[in-house]
This record gives C-alpha cells, structure tokens and sequence, in this order.
C-alpha cells in the first residue's frame, strides 16, 4: 500500500524516482563541434549567424564546466575553410582540432579514434552545415550504435529547407534533436548542486538571452543570495 503525505500525489512521489538513462549527464556522453569555420559559416541561411556563434560558443562552454570530453573538428582548414572559430579555441586553448578533407567526419581515422576514446555512447553533436557535415557522421554513429543527440541550435544549414530536411532524416534514423541550453540544464539538472552552479548561472547570463536577463532581473531585485536553490551563492 502506498501512504502519500499529505499535499502529494503517487505523481509527485514518482517523480523522484531513479532518473531516466536516456538523460544525458556529464558522465554518460561527449560533446562534438564539427567544422565550426568562417568558410562553413559565409553559407549559413537557416538562421541568424550571430546568433549561430553564440550558441555553439554557449554549447563548447558547457563542456567545459562540466569537463565532458570534447572532440573539436575542422575541414580543410588551411587549405580552405579557415580556423575554428575562435570562440571556441578560446574554451578550449590546448586543444588542436582534428583537421580532415572528409565531408563525413566519421570516414577519417583519426576523428573516429578520437570519439572511441571518450568512452562515450552519447554523443552530442552539432556541426556546419546540418545537411553535409552533421548528417552524414550522425548516421554513421547511429549504425555503429551510438546513441546521438543532435543540436539544432548550434548548427545550420545553406537553407532554412536543407536544416530542416536534414533534422528530419537524422531523427527519422533514430537520433534526438535538442538545444544548447537544454543540453546544459540537463547536466546540471538540480540547482542544488552549487559546485557548478556560479558557472552555469554566469553561463546563462553571457549566452542565454532573455533567461540569461530574467536572472539579472532576480539578482538585482532580490540581491544576489536569490537562488533557485534556495541558499546563498
């Protein structure tokens, strides 16, 4: 027989239940940023390119507070297709992209090596452009068995069509689209824990827009022990 307290539902008890395993944690999954370059970047019309850069340097910094292994990519880059952006080498400064002349990341040795050894079977992926250079190694992955997670808002295509058509292939193949931002708050997933909780806050702050504005706003009307885990930071 199940006792509920009083003010709670068999609902509510539920929920605080063992979580899923198909979240992703800091533990469980390697971020990958794929051909994150000027050249790549010129072609981009499936969203605003400003915006595009904010995101994948908001992605690349979630990595790095919650130290998941990352695998940095690029494309001919001095050949072609220019330097990884430089908002993300700055996150990760002793980091030396694997450079490729594939399309398909997946068909080059030395990035397939890479991935294999973060131990990981999620992979969080985001790439330019979305039809090319994200869909082709995602479905790679996904045929060798990883389990992939693709970021829509850290990645684009030379059309607002060839983003969404790839999105809906790559998802009919079995992977999962999400953003950045969601990314981050599912690794960090309980504001209590305040070992990362500055870092994501001030993360937000930086690159979460209108939440990153809503969390000044608290701050400044409330003081800065507003917090949403309920003690002073």
């Amino acid at each position: 027989m199940t006792v509920l307290l009083a003010g709670t539902s068999a609902f509510a008890q539920k929920a605080t239940s063992k979580p899923s395993p198909r979240l992703l944690t800091p533990q469980n999954s390697a971020i990958i940023l794929i051909d994150h370059q000027p050249q790549m970047a010129f072609a981009v019309q499936s969203m605003d390119r400003t915006l595009l850069t904010n995101n994948v340097t908001g992605l690349a910094k979630t990595a790095k507070i919650f130290n998941v292994p990352t695998v940095l990519t690029t494309v001919a880059e001095k050949s072609f297709s220019g330097p990884l952006f430089p908002e993300i080498q700055e996150v990760f400064p002793n980091v030396k992209p694997i450079d490729r002349t594939t399309m398909n990341s997946w068909e080059d040795a030395n990035f397939v090596q890479a991935v294999k050894q973060t131990g990981r079977k999620k992979l969080v992926i985001a790439a330019l452009w979305t039809e090319v250079c994200l869909v082709m190694p995602v479905l790679s992955a996904i045929d060798e068995g990883y389990e992939v997670y693709i970021v829509t808002d850290a990645s684009g295509g030379v059309t607002k069509e060839a983003h969404d058509m790839a999105v809906q292939r790559m998802v009919q193949a079995g992977a999962t689209p999400v953003t950045w931002l969601q990314v981050l708050l599912e690794y960090q997933r309980d504001w209590a824990r305040q070992g990362s909780y500055n870092a994501v806050t001030s993360l937000v702050k930086q690159h979460g827009g209108a939440y990153g504005t809503g969390i000044n706003y608290a701050k400044s009307m409330l003081g800065e022990h507003a917090s949403e885990g309920g003690t002073a930071k």
